[in-house]
């Protein structure tokens, strides 16, 4: 009896293509999510969409043929479409939520397959749960469906166009006009991913020029992939500084990740942004609100909110989470340290386009300041300085589950230090006397262990990073006094 191939992680089912991302396995999973939604509505519509990927367009017809099948009206999008734009898509439209093809930051060889729910978000894990065991009972009777069995004339779908709508819906949240006037040099970088054609338009409608680059599409993302990494945003680096911009705004593969560098050239940490940006909200829109955040993301916009007298909401790793805080009005903005963010009356779904043009009003309304301006502002604010780290760590089966299986542990002490409070939340959270913070989780998006360290200073960040791997590769000596 096969197993299901099909499961969710933090932000939807990803899998190497033609390893696991097949279209019999594209079809199981199809075949699942429409009868999830069919169980939840009379007349269910969805829309299916896709991003630059390789066969994206393909996977895409492949899903509109199976929900015609099931008897469910579809919306096809007739180009590749941003993560935000489907999620706005899905609630101008009304529809029962939304099928993307996309593996958002993931290397060329992925590919993947959101679902949204009818408020345009990420789907909740009860959802997924039910549509992963959907698809493990058809499964287990050797589901499949014969390419060349449907009659393709009788499957034709509705298609539509998201542009138009969604760049109205940025006007509306944006104040371009304060961008226009100090006349902000910019240069973007779309990465060959969603992002070409909406964040560059959206700038030359409202009069702004903008250098955009890595426009064209490119199924292998130069051979390194659309993540708005600072390895990756070598070519935005030299853009921003060849044209003596005051900022370089990129946007991930599907366009719901950000990506900054300053006007020296300098990648900009997303935990940083996040805070800058929570802290110009409040203060330009009077959003007398609170923040959200993930387990972990900097602890810098719980110092912003404090300073606005407001509350912060910590969510496990996952948009939705965050989403569901938007929907119900509790934040001004929500983020992720990698580089997702929403804010307050828009949608439940991370977007890069908006974060990139609301970082080019911050810029702007603030007289021009670089972000590492804005940054050190932040931090005398706050009184304290917030210097976030991420490490990957790529590890052996084995090395993984002992790893797992120490994180169990509580730990009273842990590199040295005494613990002042231990977090579960997503992983192994553990907060120092000093406010420094260490966390240790697997990803949910890639075979991953992932290391956020935060410090008052890079150096401190790094050495408890590096601390930190020694510990879980058993290398460390402070590891044999504290096992």
């Amino acid at each position: 009896m096969p197993a299901s191939p099909i499961h969710f992680g933090t932000s939807g089912w990803r899998a190497i293509i033609a390893d696991e991302f097949t279209f019999a396995n594209v079809r199981l999973a199809v075949t699942a999510i429409a009868g999830h939604v069919r169980k939840h509505a009379k007349k269910p519509v969805l829309i299916v969409a896709h991003d630059t990927r390789f066969l994206s367009e393909e996977f895409a017809q492949a899903a509109a043929e199976v929900l015609l099948e099931n008897k469910i009206k579809v919306l096809v999008c007739d180009a590749a479409a941003p993560t935000p734009a489907v999620a706005f898509e899905v609630r101008r439209w009304n529809t029962d939520g939304a099928i993307n093809f996309t593996a958002s930051h993931n290397p060329a060889a992925y590919h993947g397959l959101k679902f949204s729910g009818p408020n345009g978000g990420p789907a909740l894990p009860e959802v997924t749960r039910d549509i992963e065991a959907r698809a493990a009972k058809l499964a287990a009777r050797d589901f499949s469906i014969a390419p060349g069995a449907r009659d393709h004339r009788a499957l034709q779908a509705e298609r539509i166009s998201l542009l138009e709508g969604y760049l109205a819906r940025i006007s509306d949240l944006v104040r371009f006009e304060v961008i226009a006037k100090v006349k902000l040099k910019i240069v973007f970088d779309a990465l060959h991913g969603c992002g070409a054609g909406y964040l560059d338009r959206a700038l030359a409608e409202h009069g702004i020029p903008c250098h955009a680059i890595r426009t064209n599409r490119d199924v292998l993302f130069d051979g390194t992939g659309p993540d708005v990494s600072e390895e990756n945003l070598a070519p935005l680096r030299k853009a921003v500084l060849s044209e003596k911009a005051r900022v370089g705004l990129a946007t991930d593969g599907d366009a719901d990740r950000f990506g900054i560098v300053d006007a020296d050239g300098a990648w900009v940490s997303p935990n940083h942004i996040l805070a800058l940006l929570y802290d110009y909200l409040v203060e330009s829109r009077n959003w007398k609100l609170g923040a959200g955040r993930s387990v972990a993301t900097s602890h810098l916009i719980d110092a912003a909110a404090k300073s606005h007298g407001q509350k912060v909401y910590q969510t496990p790793v996952g948009f939705k989470y965050l989403g569901e805080l938007i929907e119900q009005g509790k934040i001004a903005l929500g983020g992720e340290e990698s580089a997702g963010l929403s804010v307050h009356g828009h949608v439940p779904e991370k977007d890069g386009i908006l974060a990139c043009l609301l970082v080019a009003e911050m810029i702007a309304a603030r007289g021009g300041a670089t972000i590492a301006e804005q940054v050190r502002s932040l931090f005398k604010k706050a009184g304290a300085e917030y210097w976030p780290l991420r490490t990957n760590l790529h590890l052996s089966e084995e090395v993984q589950a002992r790893t797992v299986a120490r994180l169990k542990k509580n730990y009273k002490e842990f590199l040295g230090r005494r613990v002042k409070h231990t977090d579960r939340t997503d992983g192994l959270k553990l907060e120092y006397e000093d406010g420094s913070w260490v966390l240790l989780r697997l990803s949910g998006t890639e075979p991953l262990l992932r290391v956020y360290t935060e410090a008052n200073s890079q150096k401190a960040a790094a050495r408890l990073a590096g601390e930190t791997r020694d510990w879980i590769r058993e290398k460390s000596m402070v590891n044999k006094r504290n096992p």
